[in-house]
């Protein structure tokens, strides 16, 4: 992401009292370290030279090695002024001057790695988001039917592999699937591919889970530094995951594969269904809504998912078909994310896009659906309305925290309002008409405003043993 934002002062004003001024002089704010905690890397140019070198960098940053945010903080004279037919320094080509290029593992590595994965018995690939970023999801499923190790991923790696593949075993974590949980305890090898292993990820270093003195760890990533940053490794593997993985797919020797791998895992994604799946109940299961979104789901279709109980219902609840279909909110796990992410992944793939959110979040960033109008854009967000910040409310305990409960918001009104389609579904039967309606009109955003049972305590019924096992609710 390469944002472009501006100090709307001239320079010869900055010390004259704060009007729009963020340069951090007195009275003012100070954009460039607001910026900081966000981005990569931001720039502030004062001249036209220095903008369009700021901007070629921006992207370059942006792209290279583990990818993320920059910015470029523009001023009235660095795009006012004229532009020096000779700069100097000079100014290149933008595309020679924003190329990157991939790195991979040393050889003495990869052979390492390759011995680790043949000799063991039980191995498993525990995919990252790093996968999603590196386009590696060919490359994972060489690796995975080279070595017949089932796959695992971390909530962002949620869609770096066919969850309907046969050796797909689900997602790890404190709030992920118990059967992926477990197989990734039981590996003899435990190969990770971009995931840094965050403590949601580890089920808060539970002690019984991965354990680096019974298990080997074999740990790829883009950065040195989180290559055995969380737990010791026995190998290391540096670079771009495409390029690791094609390393290792192309380096495994043949031989009979065991069955072992593929048994496991379909064990492991029993994991996805439960009987909460199939209820007819009113209000709605949200187990339900998932497998209701679900059956309108294909290989092409992108789901995003806000932060809350919703986005832990739909990892455990939703079998993606495809690959680089999911995405969730991470890192701080902001609220709001699912329906603006929904609408650029409409606008930037072309694609049919369901965004999922409770109503806390829906109303956060309910706004965005204008720019899907205004774009004819097919996007189909479904509401799991609770009429609550469900997942504070359910963790809060016997206390009261202010703000929780709301008032019962007709979203199917403000949908409208904004010029898109609204849907109420009370039952479930009016949520599969609803989704069938929506899905099948391609040039304009539906909101489904559905009902769900506000009493299905996702915490209860989706901890790991091994969360529990430390004592939970680390949130």
């Amino acid at each position: 992401m390469v944002v472009l934002t501006e100090a709307s002062e001239r320079g010869e004003y900055s010390t004259l009292g704060p009007y729009q001024q963020s340069r951090g002089d007195y009275g003012g704010i100070d954009l460039a370290s607001i910026l900081s905690a966000y981005t990569k890397e931001q720039w502030s140019p004062r001249t036209p030279t220095e903008t369009v070198r700021s901007l070629q960098l921006a992207f370059k940053h942006a792209t290279a090695g583990r990818p993320g945010p920059t910015a470029v903080v523009l001023d009235g004279d660095g795009v006012g002024e004229e532009m020096p037919a000779d700069p100097v320094p000079p100014v290149w080509d933008a595309d020679e001057q924003v190329r990157n290029w991939s790195s991979r593992p040393v050889e003495g590595d990869l052979d390492a790695a390759v011995g680790a994965l043949a000799g063991a018995d039980r191995p498993v690939v525990l995919a990252g988001n790093g996968v999603h970023a590196s386009g590696a999801h060919d490359q994972l499923r060489a690796v995975a039917e080279a070595y017949g190790a089932p796959v695992v991923t971390s909530y962002l790696g949620k869609s770096t592999f066919p969850e309907t593949h046969d050796l797909a075993a689900g997602v790890i974590g404190s709030f992920g699937h118990e059967g992926a949980n477990q197989v990734t305890s039981e590996a003899d090898l435990l190969l990770v591919v971009g995931c840094r292993l965050n403590p949601m990820d580890t089920n808060w270093q539970a002690p019984s889970f991965i354990r680096p003195d019974e298990q080997t760890l074999v740990h790829a990533d883009i950065d040195s530094r989180n290559a055995g940053w969380v737990y010791p490794a026995d190998v290391g593997l540096v670079g771009d995951a495409a390029e690791t993985l094609s390393a290792l797919a192309v380096r495994a020797p043949d031989s009979d594969e065991s069955q072992w791998g593929r048994e496991r895992a379909a064990r492991a994604r029993n994991s996805f269904r439960v009987p909460a799946c199939e209820s007819d109940s009113v209000p709605v299961k949200p187990q339900r809504a998932v497998a209701e979104i679900e059956r309108v789901v294909d290989e092409e279709t992108v789901v995003t998912a806000d932060s809350g109980n919703n986005r832990f219902w739909l990892l455990n609840y939703l079998q993606t078909p495809g690959v680089r279909t999911y995405f969730g909110s991470g890192g701080v796990g902001a609220m709001g994310w699912a329906v603006p992410a929904g609408v650029a992944a409409a606008l930037v793939t072309g694609r049919e896009t369901i965004a999922v959110a409770g109503d806390g979040g829906f109303a956060m960033t309910m706004t965005s659906l204008e720019t899907a109008v205004e774009r004819n854009l097919g996007v189909t967000v479904v509401v799991l309305n609770d009429t609550s910040l469900g997942m504070v409310r359910e963790m809060q305990g016997n206390g009261e925290i202010a703000g929780v409960e709301f008032h019962d918001t007709d979203y199917v009104q403000v949908a409208e309002g904004l010029g898109a389609v609204g849907h109420r579904a009370r039952t479930p039967d009016e949520l599969a008409d609803a989704l069938e309606t929506a899905t099948g009109e391609t040039g304009r955003p539906h909101v489904v405003d559905t009902r769900i049972d506000r009493d299905e305590e996702m915490a209860d019924q989706l901890q790991s043993s091994f969360y529990a096992s430390v004592g939970g609710l680390h949130e």
